[in-house]
């Protein structure tokens, strides 16, 4: 991959993000010649899904921008947040994770050597650490903990204590991971927010923040674990993957809230420029020159204008993203390694036994017979005195 200008760095830096908190931070870095130290931290919880895309897409854009990032496996905050996984389990799903990331990452081509992966409980059970976390919870009020981890925290009338130290933590990883930027969703704005006021009562330095826009799912809404239809799986195979954006939500002309559109906005279309593509769609059934795009505008422009149809649309997005899934599954089919993690992370669900009917004698008065036979005394036999 080419070496870039700053100008070209920095913008690449802020595609398709939703807003750049303390840009002046990294703008100093990049225009000086360093490379900003960006980091990114996900739950190791659900099984991730092409949702994960999004984020991964940034991520592949701030290397390939030269930055140096830092992905947290954050086993700890995984059941801090109302336990969403189980203990035991959490160790084998970080390291499923690390191997579906840096998979994902290879499959658009950017080099990885600027990328790390940190296990959160390898520093955040040290003793330096931990004193930070009881000093951070000495000075912030029990109102501002929930105000902070409001989006990003199951609430609850009776939330558990873990859910106010979740944000503490996740604040304290940016002085701990040696980041200049942290990058998240929107829903994490609060939060980052509060990071720039807490760190300074402890005497570290302010970071920038760049947040991603929420993308709407297939079906519409946020894509969903819970939900089969707007959740593809990175490993499922081709034609279920293209059975469910043939099922998706894509309304004609409309592009607002349109997950389809927006999964091509995030994802396809910068993979298609890391790899030095552009993203095509097929016309062939209607005599027709295939359509190109390298940016949305124009995408939104035909969609629109009914040039580009959901008919026309669907199949071109399930073959660039099985395209894009497919390094991936090769990967996972070649390590059985991955494959025993993946089992270990997410064990089956154990099969219910059937019960069997007690069906008696099949004869129902066959007991009441046998009971009065017993109660009846033989002629002549007398009853025992007393």
């Amino acid at each position: 991959m080419a070496a870039m200008e700053s100008p070209e760095r920095l913008a690449l830096i802020r595609e398709n993000l939703a807003e750049f908190l303390n840009p002046e931070i990294v703008e100093k870095i990049v225009l000086e010649g360093g490379n900003p130290k960006i980091y990114w931290g996900t739950a190791t919880t659900g099984r991730p899904h092409c949702g994960y895309f999004v984020p991964a897409m940034k991520i592949a854009q701030f290397l390939a921008a030269g930055c140096e990032v830092t992905v947290l496996l954050a086993d700890v905050h995984a059941f801090l947040d109302s336990l969403k996984a189980p203990i035991e389990l959490v160790k084998h799903r970080a390291e499923f994770y690390r191997h579906i990331i840096t998979s994902m990452l290879q499959a658009v081509g950017v080099p990885t050597d600027k990328l790390r992966m940190v296990l959160g409980s390898s520093f955040q059970l040290s003793s330096d650490y931990v004193m930070d976390v009881y000093k951070l919870a000495s000075i912030t009020s029990e109102h501002d903990a929930k105000k902070a981890g409001a989006e990003i925290v199951k609430q609850s009338k009776s939330a558990p204590l873990s859910s106010l130290l979740y944000p503490m933590l996740q604040v304290l990883d940016e002085q701990y991971l040696g980041c200049d930027a942290q990058f998240g969703g929107v829903d994490q704005r609060k939060l980052f927010t509060a990071a720039k006021d807490w760190l300074p009562k402890l005497g570290y330095r302010e970071r920038a923040h760049l947040l991603n826009p929420m993308v709407p799912g297939l079906q519409g809404g946020k894509m969903s674990s819970s939900d089969p239809d707007s959740k593809i799986d990175l490993l499922d195979p081709a034609d279920v993957v293209t059975k469910k954006i043939r099922k998706a939500v894509a309304v004609p002309k409309v592009v607002e809230e349109n997950g389809v559109l927006a999964f091509v906005e995030f994802v396809l279309l910068p993979a298609s420029r890391l790899q030095g593509k552009q993203f095509q769609v097929e016309r062939e059934r209607d005599g027709l020159e295939p359509l190109v795009y390298s940016d949305i505008a124009k995408m939104h422009d035909d969609y629109r204008n009914d040039v580009l149809t959901p008919q026309l649309l669907k199949p071109a997005v399930a073959k660039a993203l099985n395209e894009l899934l497919k390094p991936i599954q090769d990967a996972y089919q070649a390590s059985q390694e991955w494959q025993n993690i993946a089992l270990e992370a997410y064990p089956p669900p154990p099969k219910k036994e059937k019960k069997v009917k007690d069906k008696g004698s099949r004869h129902p008065g066959a007991v009441a017979v046998a009971d009065r036979t017993k109660d009846t005394k033989e002629p002549g036999e007398t009853t025992p005195a007393a």
